[in-house]
């Protein structure tokens, strides 16, 4: 069932109008919730649609203790981003995919999705409830948290009796910022993300929390963040805590491909077609550590992420380093992208969705 603002919400939106930015250092922002000003909120019981669901103030929810997300971990999550352009419109960059993503992890999960009408319905709401909040040209973008949780309880392994779909956004910088220069990975082989048959390919709360002592280590030991191993062989690259990754050599652009055991980023999907697109041949298959080893520029993908250059990756005592910059591919496709999500450049594969009720 496609959803409406709330008659109640209204009001509260147009108090917002002629307010254009919320107050914030937009120079000094980073990946951290900011709290914003208000949230979408559905739910659902087991086996029927989901309800109108409705704009309200941003805050806490009340949940049971024995709730299915507290107990079993039952719940998903998407992430995408708000942008806007030069010209004061607010655009989405292909949300539909997300919802997409977001059903079928629910089909997983056994949880009851809502519909990717509904979907993109109350991104679009909880963006234009909170449009002060999206960054101005150039110094960031509103991040769009959508989660789909089993709110009702459940003390036994079942599907919970109830779920809860909503939407909160919070202003934000790239995750691993440009400024910040290209990454320095380390190979890890002693902790697996995921395996096959599991959950790995699925954007589950659950896929989450095992990764942050890995994370923790490597950063502690100066790294920026860890490259995980396939769990059948320990020989493949898999994927970055939180983006998929890539290898270049001469025409070659090499991906892990999407078997269940990676995020199928949507990303990492736009990247494919714009590599394409300029004339690279582009493999989604199985790629060693080796291969990795011997790349000539790696580089990842991800909504938080964009698109990143890694500059190292250590495994074991062995330290390659890539190539970087301006000539790197990694910086032609991160323009390519950025270019179209923020309206400098026409649209031609109609990723972008504007959010009517937005341009000032």
């Amino acid at each position: 069932m496609t959803s409406s603002v709330h008659p109640s919400s209204s009001s509260l939106l147009t108090r917002e109008g002629d307010e254009k930015y919320a107050n914030v250092n937009w120079e000094e922002l980073g990946f951290a919730l900011i709290p914003t000003d208000y949230m979408y909120v559905a739910k659902c019981k087991q086996g029927e649609s989901f309800s109108e669901g409705k704009i309200v103030p941003y805050g806490d929810i009340s949940i049971s203790p024995c709730a299915a997300i507290f107990n079993h971990g039952q719940g998903i999550f998407e992430g995408l981003k708000a942008y806007r352009t030069e010209d004061e419109r607010i655009t989405l960059f292909r949300p539909d995919q997300n919802g997409l993503r977001m059903q079928n992890g629910a089909d997983r999960l056994c949880m009851t999705p809502p519909s990717v009408e509904q979907f993109v319905e109350a991104v679009k709401q909880t963006v234009l409830a909170n449009k002060k909040w999206v960054p101005p040209p150039g110094k960031g973008t509103l991040y769009v948290r959508p989660l789909l949780i089993g709110s009702g309880p459940m003390l036994g392994i079942a599907s919970a009796p109830e779920y809860t779909f909503l939407v909160y956004v919070s202003p934000v910088a790239e995750y691993h910022k440009v400024s910040s220069g290209p990454l320095n990975l380390e190979v890890n082989d002693k902790y697996r993300r995921s395996h096959a048959g599991g959950t790995g390919g699925v954007k589950s709360c659950i896929n989450y929390c095992p990764i942050v002592k890995p994370v923790l280590e490597a950063k502690s030991a100066g790294f920026s963040d860890i490259l995980f191993l396939d769990a059948a062989t320990g020989r493949n690259i898999e994927e970055i805590s939180t983006c998929n990754i890539f290898i270049v050599k001469g025409n070659i652009v090499s991906t892990p491909p999407i078997s269940g055991t990676i995020l199928p980023g949507i990303t990492r999907k736009s990247i494919i077609e714009l590599a394409r697109d300029i004339s690279y041949q582009v493999q989604e298959r199985d790629v060693s550590v080796d291969e990795l080893l011997e790349a000539e520029e790696v580089f990842c993908t991800g909504t938080a992420t964009v698109v990143k250059a890694v500059e190292t990756v250590t495994f074991h005592e062995k330290r390659v380093k890539y190539k970087t910059g301006e000539e790197a591919l990694s910086t032609k496709l991160y323009t390519m992208l950025t270019n179209i999500q923020m309206g400098v450049v026409e649209d031609k594969k109609g990723w972008v969705v504007e959010i009517d009720g937005c341009h000032d």
